[in-house]
């Protein structure tokens, strides 16, 4: 891997990162092409999974892609779906190298791409930024090898670990910097989950705000009874944004159908434990076309999906205050004997955020 392609592939790979939470079943590629040195057209992947960075990058360069160099940050598509196969529109365009980290794992393409380009004459290099590619396409990785979305599991906390006060009081117990920080996490995420309490006990709205989005996040309620309240914020607004409602399968028929009248898209889960099997729920998600999931709790959700060994990243938001052993905790009861049976994580970023502390952290 030489300079050049790494300093051109971390542009590509910046350049994707724009599509995050906008493109899903799609994934968020970035696009440059190079020629002699200098950049001719960049491009990333469309809201909505179209037009891809490739068809953008090409049409942005023009002739000027004629003998230059494309960095893309996943592999060509080689099918014919509403579109052309990116592929032939790199080898029509006259681009001669093609510099990508990894093959696409979705089965359409699979090497084909690169098969496509290597047999009309155009070089293919891979394994550049290998790795900030895995982390940045980790979603659409994930969905296409086991079936369900890549979940964040986001906790504001004090300092002491609790989310509220013993009454459960706890707005705002960060600032307006960390909740900021949280729209733009939310942005990057195909879908917001909360889990039932949280909706009964704030409802909220889990729209981005103020970051400009064209595409909002899908809300996801995952409440096994169903026993949301029919006049709430995410009730009345379930037309404007998706709203989909986790449920377990004996819930009342008249429930459901009141709330697909408002608009909601129901997903009966099988109930393990007395709660919606984090793990059905997530596979269907999946196969509803989600890749990156933005959990905001509450404990017992957060607690499910940690049981279940199916968080990826903790994005926690630490304040400068103490609440105390009777105020509540973010996680609910894992049931843990020993340290060694916790899931470790690793720690990927830690910055001040105003009166809070941002760390994230990706499973070991």
């Amino acid at each position: 891997m030489t300079a050049q392609d790494a300093r051109f592939m971390a542009l590509a790979l910046a350049l994707g990162r724009r599509g995050m939470g906008q493109c899903a079943p799609n994934p968020a590629v970035g696009c440059v092409i190079v020629r002699a040195g200098r950049i001719v057209g960049r491009g990333a992947t469309a809201a909505g999974g179209r037009p891809h960075a490739e068809t953008l990058a090409l049409a942005q360069a023009g002739a000027a892609a004629l003998g230059a160099t494309a960095y893309v940050t996943l592999e060509p598509c080689a099918h014919h779906g509403e579109t052309p196969p990116c592929a032939e529109a790199l080898i029509a365009a006259g681009v001669v190298r093609v510099v990508a980290p990894f093959d696409d794992t979705d089965p359409r393409v699979s090497g084909r791409g690169f098969a496509m380009l290597r047999a009309a004459g155009v070089a293919v290099t891979t394994g550049v930024l290998a790795d900030e590619a895995a982390h940045d396409h980790a979603g659409f990785l994930i969905r296409n090898e086991v079936g369900r979305p890549f979940v964040t599991l986001k906790l504001a906390a004090s300092f002491d670990g609790r989310i509220a006060t013993a009454s459960g009081h706890s707005q705002w117990i960060t600032g307006p910097e960390a909740r900021r920080a949280v729209h733009a996490m939310r942005a990057r995420h195909d879908a917001v989950m909360v889990g039932a309490g949280t909706a009964r006990a704030d409802d909220p709205m889990l729209t981005v705000r103020g970051m400009g989005v064209t595409r909002q996040p899908v809300r996801v309620v995952v409440s096994r009874r169903l026993d949301l309240p029919l006049m709430s914020q995410l009730a009345r607004s379930a037309r404007e944004v998706p709203l989909w409602l986790c449920h377990g399968t004996e819930v009342d028929d008249a429930i459901a159908e009141a709330w697909r009248g408002l608009g909601a898209r129901l997903f009966p889960c099988d109930v393990v434990a007395g709660q919606v099997d984090a793990d059905a729920m997530l596979r269907a998600l999946g196969a509803a076309g989600l890749t990156r999931v933005f959990c905001e709790g509450g404990g017992a959700l957060a607690a499910s999906l940690l049981a279940a060994g199916l968080v990826d990243e903790l994005a926690g938001f630490t304040a400068g205050l103490v609440i105390g052993a009777e105020g509540l905790p973010g996680v609910g009861a894992l049931g843990l004997a020993r340290l060694d049976e916790a899931t470790r994580f690793r720690l990927i970023e830690t910055r001040a955020l105003g009166g809070a502390v941002l760390h994230r952290w990706a499973r070991a």
